[in-house]
């Protein structure tokens, strides 16, 4: 007779909902997969991202004003007219920079040329400032908004000071225990 097993490689789509089978073959499997691999698959992620996103804000949907009128500045976003659409583009856009930067930067922590890839970050997010203080109109506090930028940077670290305080809370919770074991042991051995 056939195993369980068996049965199921012979008819793997057997009792599965068919919309999520072809997902689940392309989800990451620890046994199959390398992290490796994995990284690299992240890197072009993250890399196609940032590129997206950078060309999307230098250059904002409808273009830039091209002369200048008494309701607007030529070399502002013409998508700026419209605040609360433009506020949501750029607060988005903004965050999944940061986010893809933060990506890339963790992966290829310690790799070859590392620091010239920090430097090479700095001056392209320098460059994205410039270039959204170039096209945000003055008057409009978007120039606030790249605070958001921070924003993945700033979550990461707290998730990073939680894992370490955990760490440390559940340290020193054993070190008493082991320490009475150790005075136990010496008691015994008096004994």
């Amino acid at each position: 007779m056939a195993s369980d097993q068996e049965r199921e490689m012979a008819n793997p789509h057997k009792n599965k909902r068919a919309g999520w089978t072809w997902f689940r073959t392309f989800q990451y499997n620890k046994k199959d997969d390398k992290p490796a691999d994995a990284r690299n698959v992240l890197l072009i992620v993250a890399a196609l991202i940032t590129a997206v996103i950078f060309e999307a804000d230098v250059n904002p949907p409808g273009g830039v004003w091209q002369d200048s009128d008494k309701d607007h500045t030529a070399g502002r976003a013409i998508y700026a007219s419209h605040k609360e659409f433009f506020y949501v583009f750029f607060i988005s856009n903004t965050v999944a920079l940061s986010s893809s930067i933060l990506v890339i930067i963790s992966l290829t922590y310690r790799f070859p040329f590392h620091f010239e890839l920090w430097v090479s970050t700095v001056f392209m997010v320098i460059t994205y400032g410039s270039a959204i203080f170039a096209i945000t109109p003055n008057e409009s506090k978007f120039r606030y908004l790249l605070t958001t930028a921070a924003l993945p940077f700033l979550v990461r670290f707290i998730g990073e000071v939680f894992k370490w305080c955990k760490s440390q809370n559940s340290n020193s919770s054993v070190e008493p225990r082991l320490a009475s074991n150790v005075d136990d042991n010496v008691e015994m051995s008096n004994v």
